[in-house]
C-alpha cells in the first residue's frame, strides 16, 4: 500500500489528525523563508506527543550538516529529508546517524539524469522546480518525465498534489510514497481536515 507523508506539520493537533487519518510521515520544516516553518522547539513538544508508530521527517535546505545533526537529535527526527543541492559527499555526512530522503526538482527530463549517484541516501523524492523557490508551491512536474523510469531508491512523489489528483499520480509512477502539503491546506501550516481525509484515503485505496 502506498505510504503517505503529510508535510508542513505546524502544530500537535494536526500532527493527531494526520496519524489518526492514516498518514505514515509527518514532516517539520526547518529551513528560513518556509512560510511552513516551526522552531526546533516547538517541534519537539510536537513530537514529543506522537505516536512512535508515525514517522517524524525534518526538511533541511544546504544548511550545515552539523547544525542539521543537532536539531535532528535534539527533535527526535526519524529521517532527513534534504531539499536542497546537497551533493552525496554531504549526504554521506548524515547518513551514518539517520535516514535520508533526497530530493530533486523536476523541471524536465534532465532533471533526473544523475539521482543515481545518491547511493548513499535511502529514498530519492520529486518534487515540482519552481524557480527561486523551494518547495510547496502547489504545482505539479510533468509526471510522464518519471513513467516506467526506476531507480535504485524508493521514491516519493510530491508537488501540486491534491485529493483529486493523487491517484492519477500514483497509476502513473508507481511510487512508493506520495507527499503533500498546500493540497491539504486552509492556509500554509495549517490543515483542512476534510481535504487531509479525503488525500489518505484516496491515495490508499487498493
Amino acid at each position: 500500500m502506498i505510504k503517505v507523508k503529510i508535510c508542513g506539520i505546524t502544530g500537535l493537533r494536526d500532527a493527531l489528525k494526520a496519524h489518526e487519518l492514516g498518514a505514515d510521515f509527518v514532516g517539520f520544516i526547518f529551513f528560513e523563508k518556509s512560510p511552513r516553518r516551526v522552531d526546533p522547539a516547538d517541534a519537539r513538544v510536537i513530537i514529543e506527543d506522537l505516536p512512535k508508530d508515525i514517522l517524524k521527517v525534518g526538511l533541511f535546505l544546504n544548511q550545515d550538516p552539523e547544525n542539521v545533526r543537532s536539531i535532528a537529535k535534539r527533535c527526535h527526527l526519524d529521517l532527513l529529508q534534504l531539499h536542497g543541492n546537497e551533493d552525496p559527499a554531504y549526504c554521506k555526512k548524515l547518513k551514518k546517524d539517520f535516514e535520508i530522503i533526497k530530493s530533486f526538482k523536476v523541471k524536465d527530463a534532465t532533471s533526473i539524469k544523475d539521482v543515481d549517484k545518491y547511493d548513499n541516501v535511502d529514498y530519492y523524492l520529486f518534487d515540482t522546480y519552481v524557480k527561486g523557490t523551494p518547495g510547496g508551491t502547489g504545482k505539479s512536474f510533468n509526471w510522464d518525465i518519471l513513467k516506467g523510469k526506476v531507480f535504485k531508491k524508493p521514491v516519493f512523489i510530491a508537488g501540486g498534489l491534491m485529493p483529486e489528483n493523487v491517484r492519477a499520480a500514483i497509476s502513473k509512477i508507481s511510487p512508493y510514497a506520495v507527499d503533500v502539503a498546500s493540497g491539504v491546506e486552509k492556509s500554509p501550516g495549517k490543515k483542512d481536515y476534510k481535504l487531509l481525509k479525503e488525500f489518505i484515503d484516496n491515495a490508499k485505496k487498493i
